[in-house]
């Protein structure tokens, strides 16, 4: 099954009031870049009082309160933007008034995890923008141009969530049913997963007299490159290097690199390796006994 994109055409209706449950990374790129797409964003809720103050002071007009369940009296969209694990707790004192709709930020967690909210001729639904959000508030409401959003709801609030997706610079999408959680894996290995083999190249070029600036800018330029070909050719056909080759001495050397400068990384490089191998396998470059050879170098121990 595809990704789905979303018709952002809802006709005349006029963009709602905007609240914010959370003003953390995600909620506050958010609150920013609604804000300065025309939608008006009125009530914001935290109980992290820096986190209110800063808000504030990037948001024009916005109201700021400690409790969430304030938020519900002055809006009629309801954006939570907590973390995963908080939602539930959050929503299970909340109830939303007719013709309101809240939706929630998480990549994994579909939306009947605001079941609790409902009430008669309320929605639910869910806002997953695919951006990497950091404390950089600027840098993370510019990555949402162009950035893929996720949206989850009713026939009567996707045009919505469409529109306000648009509105901000993203290209909404629709997940197939049940894919939610594979989507945001992937996800979180591109971003998070990216950073974990960053940090275990970091440590690496620490051996050869890099500090982590100039490993970075090293190894970012040929990732950077890796990653074009792949947009060219393919991720099977871009895959180089001695796992493609069968150079078992080669994978050999570089465990045994490992084990003395960055023991946190074998496993790492293992899984990766194996991965490679795959799909090697998959491309018919390696005989039998290549294969082989590679599997027992990274099979061994110590």
């Amino acid at each position: 099954m595809k990704i789905r994109p979303v018709d952002a055409d809802r006709g005349s209706i006029g963009a709602p009031r905007v609240g914010i449950i959370g003003a953390g990374a995600v909620g506050t790129a958010l609150g920013v870049a609604i804000s300065r797409a025309g939608w008006s964003v009125t009530a914001l809720a935290s109980r992290d009082a820096r986190r209110r103050e800063r808000f504030v002071s990037l948001v024009p007009g916005v109201r700021a309160f400690v409790e969430p369940v304030a938020v519900i009296e002055e809006v009629e969209l309801v954006v939570v933007s907590v973390p995963d694990d908080a939602i539930a707790a959050v929503v299970d004192s909340m109830r939303l008034y007719g013709g309101q709709t809240m939706v929630h930020t998480s990549g994994v967690l579909g939306a009947e995890v605001l079941t609790p909210a409902l009430a008669a001729g309320s929605h639910i639904g869910a806002f997953h923008p695919l951006v990497s959000f950091t404390s950089d508030v600027e840098r993370s409401v510019a990555g949402i141009a162009g950035a893929t959003i996720a949206i989850e709801g009713d026939e009567a609030i996707l045009g919505l969530l469409a529109e306000l997706a648009e509105a901000i610079g993203g290209v909404p999408v629709r997940l197939p049913p049940g894919a939610k959680a594979a989507y945001h894996a992937a996800a979180v290995m591109a971003s998070g997963g990216l950073i974990a083999l960053l940090d275990a190249i970091v440590s690496l070029g620490a051996a050869a007299g890099l500090d982590e600036r100039g490993a970075v800018a090293i190894y970012g330029r040929l990732m950077e490159q890796t990653l074009a070909n792949a947009r060219a050719v393919g991720v099977a056909a871009a895959l180089t290097g001695p796992i493609v080759r069968g150079d078992a001495g080669t994978v050999e050397a570089h465990l045994e690199a490992l084990r003395r400068l960055a023991p946190g990384a074998v496993e790492l490089y293992k899984a990766a390796a194996r991965r490679e191998l795959d799909i090697a396998e998959e491309r018919g470059t390696l005989a039998p006994e290549q294969m082989e050879r590679v599997r027992s170098a990274l099979a061994k121990v110590g």
